[in-house]
């Protein structure tokens, strides 16, 4: 068997020690709203809904079981992009309030740029810090009669008709910073010392609802209109129980199209890269903050619940300059990414919870299997609670999970009471309807469920305890009526 050091060099993955100023260093985080893994062909999907994924694999370290680090976009995403565990997000208005990994990479001398139009990733919430540029389609600004005046040319003169930005779209804008700079990008041999390397992040939002894909990638017989697939999404998440069966194939069908017509999107934007050299010298980090349910517990689109279609997202990583495919079964986190990045740019990531998947690749035997060495293999996630009307909760959701098993607890933040414990059993519910009892005498394996049980209670009242108390209380953010619109129109409101 190879040694680790060994399968490392195979792959090119070196320790940072070893780097040299010359290479690459340049990263594209490429991040999907709402996408669950499961619903991936390269996953098991019974559809071809990811062709182009599905060849990525074949030249990229695949992670088969990521997890996310939240179950919606307010508490998912700042982890993702900071390292740092959701609640301290909640904790403070949802804004960014801890440091960005593009904040820590401008500090490095990259050039950072951002392309979204999620409106929970905007300006409004500090989305903007440490980016050189950012593009959040708030094309008019916080102003709230400009905001208006904007939505009025948008619908009825420009007919838009959609309130988020098409993946062609926002692959173009990013194309066009890439070419705007007027340096290069990746190092010379005639300049190794200057190589003023990028930081990209595209957030595609195709997946996320309102579901209504391009005609030539829906797998629904009829192409409902802007305004019916508008009415549809709020059905689905004001009154869940009223979706006919029907209406639940016919979003299940929209929503495979909206993933194929990314998946066409993505493999351009790749080709793209390719032809500017850009591939090759870059850490390509393609992954979801969260999933979608279709009804498998009694809700649609992305409460805050976490369950397993919410959490499983896909994760993919492709190095420079290697083309060898690895799978990976160990359980991952979003919050791995940042220290990921670190590590590969050469940061200190020893401040942050997660850890570097580069060690995990670089244990790993090629083509399949898990590696745990340098990786705990449990993974939390969490998510605050909110009542009827979508106003936070003074509960937190948490959950523990390994590669067959998960348990969910949650915990009131002012008393620390741990109420609704539950365990399952992913190897035989993986749709997790079959709680296990854990401490009945009877309960089969019961050892580690009670193991995971106890780690998550120690993580959970630590989270509670600990917060971050530096960063502050909790900060009312100042939105615009655009934004207010929007979010509605996307179900958060």
């Amino acid at each position: 068997m190879a040694s680790a050091d060994g399968r490392a060099a195979e792959r090119g993955i070196k320790s940072m020690t070893d780097r040299t100023t010359a290479e690459p260093r340049n990263v594209v985080l490429l991040s999907i709203d709402a996408l669950r893994a499961d619903h991936l062909s390269y996953h098991g999907y019974d559809r071809t809904t990811s062709p182009f994924l599905d060849s990525l694999t074949d030249r990229t370290a695949n992670f088969r079981t990521a997890i996310s680090a939240s179950s919606h976009t307010r508490e998912a995403m700042p982890a993702l992009l900071t390292g740092q565990y959701p609640d301290i997000f909640g904790q403070n208005g949802y804004r960014l309030v801890a440091e960005s990994v593009a904040t820590m990479l401008s500090a490095r001398e990259y050039r950072t740029a951002g392309f979204h139009s999620n409106p929970y990733l905007s300006r409004a919430y500090g989305y903007d810090d440490g980016f050189d540029a950012f593009f959040d389609d708030l094309v008019l600004g916080r102003n709230r009669l400009v905001a208006l005046a904007q939505r009025a040319l948008s619908k009825f003169v420009f007919k838009r008709g959609r309130y988020h930005v098409r993946a062609a779209e926002l692959n173009r804008r990013s194309l066009e910073w890439l070419d705007s700079l007027d340096r290069p990008a990746t190092p010379s041999a005639s300049d190794p010392t200057d190589p003023e390397p990028i930081f990209l992040w595209n957030h595609y939002m195709d997946v996320h609802g309102p579901y209504n894909p391009p005609g030539d990638y829906s797998y629904a017989d009829q192409e409902p209109s802007d305004g019916d697939a508008q009415a549809l999404y709020q059905k689905c998440i004001k009154r869940p129980e009223a979706i006919t069966e029907s209406e639940r194939r016919l979003l299940v069908d929209l929503y495979d199209g909206e993933i194929r017509y990314l998946d066409a999107q993505i493999e351009a934007f790749f080709e793209e890269l390719t032809e500017r050299g850009l591939l090759k010298e870059s850490l390509v980090i393609l992954t979801a903050d969260h999933g979608d349910g279709f009804g498998e517990h009694g809700y649609y689109t992305h409460p805050r619940q976490l369950h397993e279609e919410l959490l499983a997202v896909p994760l993919l990583i492709s190095l420079p300059g290697t083309a060898g495919a690895a799978r990976i079964d160990t359980p991952v986190s979003t919050l791995d990414i940042v220290p990921t990045i670190l590590d590969f740019v050469g940061g200190d990531a020893s401040a942050l919870p997660g850890t570097s998947l580069l060690n995990l690749l670089a244990e790993s035997e090629p083509g399949s299997g898990s590696a745990s060495e340098s990786h705990p293999g449990v993974v939390y996630s969490s998510a605050r609670l909110e009542d009827e009307n979508g106003n936070d909760r003074d509960v937190v959701r948490f959950a523990a999970r390994d590669e067959r098993s998960k348990h969910v607890l949650d915990r009131h933040i002012d008393t620390g009471k741990v109420t609704n414990e539950q365990s399952f059993d992913l190897t035989v519910d993986r749709l997790e309807r079959e709680p296990i009892e854990v401490g009945l005498e009877s309960t089969p394996t019961e050892g580690r469920f009670e193991e995971l049980r106890s780690r998550l209670r120690e993580h959970s009242a630590t989270r509670l305890r600990e917060g971050d108390p530096s960063i502050g209380p909790d900060v009312e953010t100042e939105t615009t009526e655009e934004i207010e619109d929007r979010l509605e129109a996307l179900g958060y409101k």
